[in-house]
């Protein structure tokens, strides 16, 4: 998120529908990366339950998990399949592509 705010000053993209999840599968698709990007949703415990939001405050209205996800462990971050569309939790440190909205 910093990187894509510092560099490009944008925000890791929220994704509000269908359309839009399968637009930024496509766009990821056509660079050939073989890692999952991130995109900005965050799931973390707050207030004693677990919550997904967007980085950049937007309502969350849309999502698109995959089975078992999100992960109700610790502080995750998320990635989009190139692959089915799916949304997974990751551990927020990994390093991988993203897409970032501005």
């Amino acid at each position: 998120q910093r990187y894509c705010q510092d560099v490009y000053r944008g925000q890791l993209a929220s994704v509000h529908s269908s359309a839009r999840n399968q637009e930024l599968q496509k766009l990821a698709r056509s660079y050939n990366i073989i890692l999952a990007p991130w995109i900005g949703a965050v799931t973390s415990r707050r207030a004693g339950q677990w919550q997904s939001s967007w980085e950049d405050s937007s309502p969350w209205n849309y999502a698109n998990w995959a089975p078992s996800h999100p992960f109700h462990v610790v502080t995750t971050c998320t990635t989009l399949s190139i692959r089915d569309g799916l949304w997974r939790s990751r551990l927020c440190f990994q390093l991988r592509p993203f897409i970032c909205q501005y």
